[in-house]
């Protein structure tokens, strides 16, 4: 989260999901968006129904949220961008323990 404060997206950004992430943590919805929807699997399911949530379409995000195999988030949409982020550099530290 702290790259956030970068103008320009890091070249260390090494996955998808964290591309997606920081084009949408930094107001580039169309960027993520076009990320999110090629992505395949549930992290690219998780963070498409993210982003149309977070645009106020509830029903489009439900049809992502459920190819996700996730429920429809009770918490608003900041606190799910930190647990997005937090799952997305889960894969980054498997194996760091």
């Amino acid at each position: 989260m702290d790259s956030l404060k970068f103008k320009t997206m890091p070249k260390d950004l090494s996955t998808e999901a964290l591309k997606a992430l920081w084009l949408a943590g930094s107001g580039d919805w169309e960027g993520a968006h076009a990320i999110a929807q090629d992505m395949p699997g549930v992290m690219g399911s998780w963070i498409h129904a993210y982003l149309h949530r977070e645009e106020g379409d509830y029903w489009n995000a439900e049809y992502w949220y459920n190819r996700a195999g996730k429920p429809f988030p009770k918490c608003d949409v900041k606190d799910e961008f930190k647990i997005l982020v937090k799952a997305g550099l889960a894969p980054l530290s498997e194996g760091f323990n």
